[in-house]
């Protein structure tokens, strides 16, 4: 079966993913119908100083996504988690230990994952409960807002900057820079006609120092933030350099910001669009929270896909795979794949089992804050049923111009007013 997989039908070009999610899906379904597809890489646009790239293949299906997660030994995250062939020092700064292969990979999340035990997430809790509340005192009397900037981004951003012990001063500044990193390929963050690497680069240099100079701050204390565990952790007398807590950081404040606030948007979304499984939700809270939770994750798929390089001459799904071919895991696609879920493209609040890959496939590379993810997506639901029992999108969301990130910009959002 031969795809027209050129311009926008790429999955690879950003304005795939902003087009009607009907034809996306469409498209996606006609790729997982052949198994893997050779796609090749976007050229830039004219002065843009990005690589191009010689394409790889698209892995859709969750039964090979799942192979290939588990065989790290086969398939390399070092040589970059997106399409660009970027220098190896420019992953590791940008991408920390989700661009690293092991033994660097299991070194540095044997010293970050003490931050992410289940006593460290639970004392989290409060906080996020506290800062849901602010947020939302702080529109509950307008009844209206843009549900991203003023709900959604706000909340992860919050906590991970907590979490860390970023100064409440410099909480805009984090956010600005995020949005930079991740939507560089998207004109409202970055103009066609400005240096996009430039514009990487310094968004992420400004991050790191301000890490560096939090970092320092931290040596020796005993205060209970993440950055003082981490600069003081110790395993097997090994420590983590102030340029390793630098790198995790950027790599939390963008994943985790950018990640849950779009699960958190696309929530809103699908509950507007499918107004009986909000009721279905909201009269017994508690009780449908957690699978309604992986029933958001599932459908956003807030990261698109993640890279794999073969580190040797194999075999997936009958291909043969040539050592150094990239290959690209949709997530995306796999979490609505045919063979895998009944009804793929139904919102079902209450759909069990939900095997998804919306946290990474199985593997040394499963997200680390998928825990602290669900904690924020649940409390921030809870109080928005609580304080605007009838908040609802409506407009359309404004998505991401992105392959890699299935993110939503501006979401219009109503409500009865409320104190």
């Amino acid at each position: 079966m031969a795809l027209d997989l050129t311009g926008v039908r790429n999955p690879l070009h950003g304005q795939f993913w902003v087009r009607p999610m009907a034809e996306i899906e469409d498209d996606l379904a006609a790729i997982r119908s052949v198994g893997l597809v050779f796609i090749e890489e976007p050229k830039p646009d004219p002065g843009v100083p990005l690589p191009q790239g010689p394409g790889g293949w698209f892995v859709s299906s969750q039964e090979q996504i799942r192979e290939i997660s588990k065989s790290a030994e086969v398939y390399s995250s070092a040589r970059g988690v997106t399409a660009i062939d970027s220098p190896p020092e420019f992953n590791e700064f940008f991408g920390s230990m989700i661009s690293m292969d092991d033994p660097r990979h299991a070194r540095l999340r044997g010293l970050v994952s003490p931050g992410f035990t289940p006593r460290m997430l639970k004392k989290l809790e409060q906080s996020v409960d506290v800062q849901a509340k602010v947020i939302i005192d702080e529109i509950a009397e307008r009844g209206e807002c843009d549900f991203v900037l003023d709900v959604a981004a706000r909340l992860p951003l919050q906590i991970v900057c907590d979490l860390m012990g970023i100064p409440q001063s410099e909480v805009d500044m984090v956010f600005d820079n995020t949005n930079i990193i991740l939507g560089a390929g998207d004109p409202e963050f970055v103009a066609p006609e400005d240096d996009i690497i430039g514009a990487i680069l310094s968004a992420g240099g400004e991050l790191a120092a301000l890490m560096t100079e939090v970092a320092q701050s931290k040596e020796g204390k005993n205060d209970d933030d993440l950055t003082t565990i981490l600069v003081n952790a110790e395993v097997d007398g090994e420590r983590l350099s102030h340029a390793e807590v630098a790198s995790f950081f950027i790599l939390l404040v963008v994943a985790g910001n950018e990640t849950t606030r779009n699960a958190i948007s696309w929530g809103l979304t699908y509950l507007t669009e499918n107004p009986d499984q909000r009721a279905i939700w909201q009269d017994d809270f508690e009780g449908v929270a957690q699978t309604a939770v992986e029933e958001i994750v599932r459908l956003a798929s807030p990261v698109s896909y993640m890279r794999r390089s073969a580190l040797i001459d194999t075999t997936l799904g009958g291909q043969r795979i040539r050592e150094g071919d990239k290959l690209f895991l949709n997530y995306l696609s796999a979490n609505r794949d045919e063979s895998v879920y009944e009804d793929p493209y139904v919102f079902d609040v209450l759909r069990d089992p939900n095997p998804h890959l919306g946290f990474g496939g199985p593997g040394p590379h499963f997200c680390l804050g998928a825990h602290l993810a669900r904690r924020e997506i649940t409390v921030m639901f809870r109080q928005l049923f609580n304080r605007l029992p009838d908040i609802r999108a409506s407009g359309e969301p404004v998505q991401l111009a992105s392959s890699f990130i299935h993110g939503i910009k501006h979401l219009p959002a109503t409500f009865s007013p409320a104190r």
